[in-house]
């Protein structure tokens, strides 16, 4: 019977088959200790020189790490084991015999494991990683389908900015001039909202913004609700609720990667609502406290989301941003149009935002307004602006960066670690 090595708890005593790659390997003389790895978990595999065959038991002497391999034998509960099973070994089979491995036990420095990036996926402390991230993905989306979010993908090609036009990435297209891959769904989402009522996208997102800050991707995944017949503070709820859920979920199902990735635990399970909120007004003037002044109408930038977060065990959302910083297509508050009815959510530890979003401009004229003032053809738009010529109502919605949230959630230091291939400024390899 072939399983997989997370379901060996349900098999003890069973005669099994595992197919996987050799992670590391010990001998006693008499035994050898095959830990062997299939992407669900890792089983130590014990062959006994006295229940194989002698060429066997030289055969598996000679194994090399990440060789891959049929192993057979019954699985034996043994609570010194990882995962408390092992396998007692009464046959294998080499698939692949595998040169000597470039990455050893010894120190290796982030450039050469970058490089190997391919072959750094299958050490323990990446495979916990990319579980984590598997479940902040699943959590999310789970959370968003629950609550009646319909499920609409995005183009990544566009013929228009939906952030500034300076962090760009231009193609030819054909006939057509130019296309350029997407900072945003958003837009698109708008349109599906104004059909579904809820929707959101999931999917990769572009910004050729020269940073090299520990949360900068050129390339990063963005999960985006949007709502019809919502504003600002049942946003900040729904974001609020989902964050909860997507914590919760991940200490529920993936504690033991969070433990092999020696996240504090308790700064997770800290994270219970209601968050934190603080006008824009008001965090600067808890930066101008902290002897960090910032000048009125400056976006927030990771120095100052450090400092304000760290005041706080949990998220905490900053709202009414000032209409000059944020995007042409932001709803001004009535009572103030010099601020925008936006809210990001910056996440605690240092880690910065991980939720940006608002409420949507829905006024025709408005709208046509913002983009002569912020230089952008209105042709382009046309589709955009029809969205408020036909059934315009206040809709809200936000973006969730994936990256930054599993760096947050893993406790790790750089975003690079939060996706399985990432590219960066200075990185397009492998």
């Amino acid at each position: 019977m072939r399983i997989r090595i997370e379901e060996a708890s349900a098999h003890a005593g069973a005669e099994v088959e595992i197919r996987g790659w050799l992670y590391h390997k010990r001998s006693s003389g008499s035994i050898h200790f095959l830990l062997v790895r299939d992407g669900s978990g890792v089983i130590q595999a014990v062959m006994a020189k006295q229940e194989v065959s002698p060429s066997l038991f030289a055969a598996a002497a000679d194994l090399t790490q990440e060789s891959s391999l049929l192993v057979r034998g019954t699985v034996r509960e043994d609570s010194r084991a990882p995962g408390g099973h092992e396998l007692t070994v009464r046959d294998l089979q080499v698939v692949g015999l595998a040169d000597p491995y470039p990455i050893t036990p010894k120190e290796h420095g982030v450039e050469f494991l970058m490089d190997h990036r391919h072959l750094w996926l299958r050490s323990r402390r990446q495979h916990a990683l990319m579980r984590i991230r598997a479940e902040v993905i699943r959590a999310a989306t789970e959370f968003l389908d629950r609550h009646g979010y319909l499920r609409m993908d995005a183009p990544i090609l566009t013929p228009a900015a939906v952030e500034g036009t300076t962090t760009l990435f231009e193609t030819p297209y054909f006939d057509l001039g130019n296309a350029f891959l997407t900072q945003s769904g958003q837009l698109y989402n708008e349109a599906a909202a104004s059909a579904f009522g809820r929707v959101y996208c999931f999917g990769p997102t572009f910004r050729a913004e020269k940073s090299k800050t520990r949360r900068h991707l050129t390339e990063f995944w963005m999960l985006e609700p949007e709502a019809a017949f919502m504003e600002l503070d049942e946003y900040m709820e729904v974001a609020e609720a989902m964050i909860c859920a997507v914590v919760g979920q991940v200490l529920d199902r993936r504690r033991l990667d969070l433990q092999e990735v020696e996240r504090n635990l308790a700064a997770l399970e800290a994270v219970q609502p209601p968050f934190p909120r603080l006008s824009y007004d008001e965090a600067l003037n808890r930066l101008h406290a902290a002897g960090k002044p910032l000048p009125w109408g400056e976006d927030l930038g990771g120095d100052e989301e450090t400092v304000i977060s760290s005041a706080f065990q949990r998220p905490v959302f900053v709202h009414r941003y000032p209409a000059k910083c944020k995007a042409f297509y932001m709803q001004p508050d009535r009572d103030r149009p010099d601020v925008v009815l936006s809210a990001d959510l910056l996440a605690p530890e240092g880690y910065g935002e991980i939720i940006g979003g608002g409420q949507r401009i829905h006024d025709l004229q408005l709208l046509q307004q913002r983009l002569r003032e912020h230089h952008l053809p209105e042709h382009v738009y046309q589709w955009y602006l029809d969205l408020r010529r036909y059934g315009s109502v206040p809709h809200c919605g936000f973006g969730l960066g994936i990256e930054r949230t599993v760096a947050w959630i893993a406790g790790i230091e750089h975003v690079r670690e939060a996706i399985p291939f990432p590219r960066l400024m200075n990185r397009l390899y492998p």
